[in-house]
């Protein structure tokens, strides 16, 4: 008879358990609340959360607390003190000597030895000339000079060096002291924090339409104002943290806190981010802390003459796919450096967030390799999680949103991890948004696989709406991964070769080009809609820019012709560029006046295979997409729950907001912008209204409530 005790012990131990996370984690019942389903992982966000508190507590008691342990770019590397002596400071675990050399002493590698500290630690102070000078001036060339236990000499660039160049056809970089005496001075505040997020994807070295590398100033001058001209109220900027390969796309990086040298100055930099500013434009970067270049003349391995210092030892410490090294983030010194990292762009640039590169390599041991996230539960939690790293991004969310409440981070996850973007009261990852993924996958798959006929709408629908609830996503139809040599963008996907003869307004439209105009406006518009709570494009891809996206390499005989975005397009009145130019123009000044990213998700009142519409409605708007190759539809019934100003009468006017087949926008006109629609009290689709509308094939309208007179 006392058999069947044990489960109803186990029932009772699990329930301890429950309220023990509950009581450890101080929003974890409202995460649990959202979703039930985490409700037997909830040891999980247990232990993760006081982990991340654990960490925070000795901070506090070691080093005095977070603020300062993340202002540790003041004392390590190299800076000029008050009196005007230079003081160093370097973090060589493995070193048996450390020492500073370079333009001011003549290069002798040993006249300047560092003291060794505790903990790993070396720091050298050199007095101040006799006139009170720094003994080493602003633009002079430094090393850091490692004796290895093994007795060789290397020389190394500071980890926290803060500006390095490449000169000439030297094929390593070289450390510069940076200390302008006329540093810039920022003239404009940050912008308020977006309440709807249309990101603006881009590069600055590929920003000019010549074949060389662009510069800060030929950004701020000539890109930030089509950028504001489209709508888009905030850019992530690639490929800033320096790296010294020029085709890596700014993923391997070198030199952490170095803005990348080969597009101007610091200065020029901040100047780019206050003129961003001053438009009232969000700006992010792309922060990459996932993994590091293999690079040790010039990056961070093998700083102090072992495999290890900044990054695991052995296999662990390098990533397989990306041949790069990978972090050990449960180090102390490790996180000092990152966490400072976050707030050295923070503070020294305005930077106002981040898109975290790699985070699914950062989370799991298996760094999703040949994994294929089913989203069963089980494989967010358990041994193959690197619960090291996540706690990492927990902090590194903490810390930016500590000292910025308005700051914004993106978690570029493909995993779907449950609670990444939930606040780090719930034992979440604390991110404010992650990207939406599946989407262009989606679309690039419909364009290869799939006549138009046999798209699949609800297919199409589930893959837009498939989030989280309450985790917010940034939709996208694709990204610079779609742009890259090897893949081909939308616009190519549809367009192909015709792009390069057939995009003249003096031309007649063949059927390649007019499907693939209509097609991009549409695939735009409904993934801005339906797809997520904020919209990212990659820079040139709004108006179909042609070809791919191929940086200078030995394979292209180092080539600029691919690296560049070509504006100018856009800017000839007898191309049909500026048609998609004008629409994503129109559809984020739209989105400006309604915010759909910040209203609920929408409801999908049709999704008609046979007729290939899809319906739906979201921040008070009525949107209507016919993706039939040829079918048009004259009174078509479509469903709504719009609210008119004037409930108690029985119709209400609506009229078009947006509407793809306007001239302007490469369409064909076969509608009337100014008809007038009625929404009577006739049920369909689940909806309490209904109108009739005449929908063209290949068109996507929009429709808003008008208010009718009294």
């Amino acid at each position: 008879m006392a058999a069947p005790a044990a489960p109803a012990a186990a029932d009772k131990s699990s329930e301890a358990q429950l309220e023990a996370a509950l009581a450890d984690v101080p929003e974890l019942a409202r995460l649990l609340e959202i979703d039930p389903y985490l409700k037997p992982f909830a040891t999980d966000f247990q232990r993760r959360y006081k982990k991340f508190i654990q960490i925070l507590n000795d901070i506090g008691e070691s080093e005095g607390g977070i603020d300062k342990f993340s202002r540790s770019y003041e004392s390590f590397g190299v800076h000029r003190s008050a009196d005007g002596g230079i003081y160093c400071k370097e973090w060589a675990p493995g070193a048996e000597g450390v020492f500073l050399t370079g333009d001011f002493n003549g290069w002798n590698p040993f006249s300047h030895p560092y003291k060794k500290l505790e903990y790993g630690k070396w720091e050298l102070y050199i007095p101040s000339k006799q006139n009170k000078s720094p003994p080493i001036p602003h633009g002079s060339k430094l090393k850091v000079v490692i004796t290895s236990k093994s007795g060789e000499i290397l020389y190394r660039i500071s980890p926290w060096a803060k500006y390095v160049v490449r000169e000439r056809d030297n094929v390593n970089y070289d450390w510069i002291h940076w200390d302008s005496e006329d540093p810039y001075k920022f003239k404009h505040s940050r912008p308020k924090k977006p309440r709807s997020l249309r990101i603006y994807e881009c590069h600055v070295g590929i920003s000019s339409h010549e074949g060389k590398i662009a510069s800060y100033k030929h950004f701020t001058t000539n890109v930030l104002p089509r950028i504001k001209d489209l709508g888009y109220n905030c850019i992530q900027l690639m490929a800033i943290m320096e790296h010294a390969y020029y085709a890596s796309f700014g993923y391997q990086i070198t030199s952490f806190f170095a803005a990348s040298s080969r597009y101007g100055t610091p200065e020029e930099l901040k100047e780019l981010v206050d003129t961003a500013h001053s438009m009232g434009i969000t700006v992010l970067l792309d922060v990459v802390h996932s993994h590091a270049s293999k690079n040790s003349e010039d990056g961070l391995n093998m700083f102090d003459g072992t495999d290890s210092c900044y990054f695991h030892s052995g296999p662990r410490g390098t990533h397989d796919l990306w041949d790069s090294r990978l972090f050990i983030y449960s180090s102390w010194e490790v996180l000092r450096f990152l966490l400072s990292n976050i707030r050295w762009w923070l503070e020294e640039y305005r930077f106002d967030g981040f898109r975290f590169d790699g985070v699914t390599s950062m989370l799991y041991h298996h760094h999703g390799m040949g994994q294929g996230f089913s989203g069963d539960y089980n494989e967010y939690f358990g041994l193959q999680v690197d619960e090291d790293a996540l706690i990492y991004l927990m902090l590194a969310n903490h810390l930016a949103h500590t000292l910025y409440p308005d700051s914004i981070t993106i978690a570029e996850d493909v995993s779907g991890m449950p609670a990444l973007c939930s606040p780090t009261s719930q034992g979440g990852g604390g991110f404010d948004y992650r990207l939406a993924m599946a989407i262009p996958d989606k679309w690039i798959q419909l364009l290869k696989e799939f006549k138009d006929e046999d798209w699949n709408m609800g297919n199409i629908v589930y893959t837009l709406t498939n989030r989280r609830y309450l985790e917010k996503c940034i939709a996208y139809a694709e990204s610079h991964d779609q742009a890259l040599v090897g893949d081909k963008t939308l616009a190519f996907w549809l367009m192909d070769a015709e792009m390069y003869t057939n995009m003249s307004v003096l031309a007649p439209f063949t059927p390649v080009i007019d499907r693939g105009i209509q097609l991009h406006k549409m695939i735009r518009l409904i993934t801005h809609g339906l797809g997520g709570e904020g919209y990212l494009n990659f820079m040139g891809n709004e108006f179909g820019h042609p070809e791919w996206l191929d940086f200078p390499r030995k394979g292209n005989n180092e080539s600029y012709h691919y690296a560049r975005r070509q504006f100018n397009l856009t800017d000839d009145d007898l191309l049909r560029y500026k048609f998609l130019n004008n629409f994503d123009r129109d559809m984020n000044r739209l989105e400006e006046r309604c915010g759909w990213l910040s209203a609920p998700q929408a409801y999908v009142s049709e999704k008609h295979e046979g007729n290939k519409t899809i319906t739906f409605e979201r921040g008070g708007l009525l949107f209507i997409f016919n993706f039939h190759p040829s079918k048009s539809y004259t009174d078509y019934r479509v469903g709504t729950a719009l609210p008119g100003k004037y409930p108690f009468l029985c119709y209400f006017l609506l009229k078009i907001n947006l509407y793809s087949d306007a001239p302007q926008y490469g369409g064909h006109q076969r509608l009337d912008h100014n008809t007038d629609y009625f929404a009577e009290p006739f049920e369909h689709n689940g909806r309490p209204y209904s109108l009739l509308v005449y929908i063209p094939s290949r068109v996507a309208l929009i429709l808003q409530n008008v208010d009718l007179p009294n």
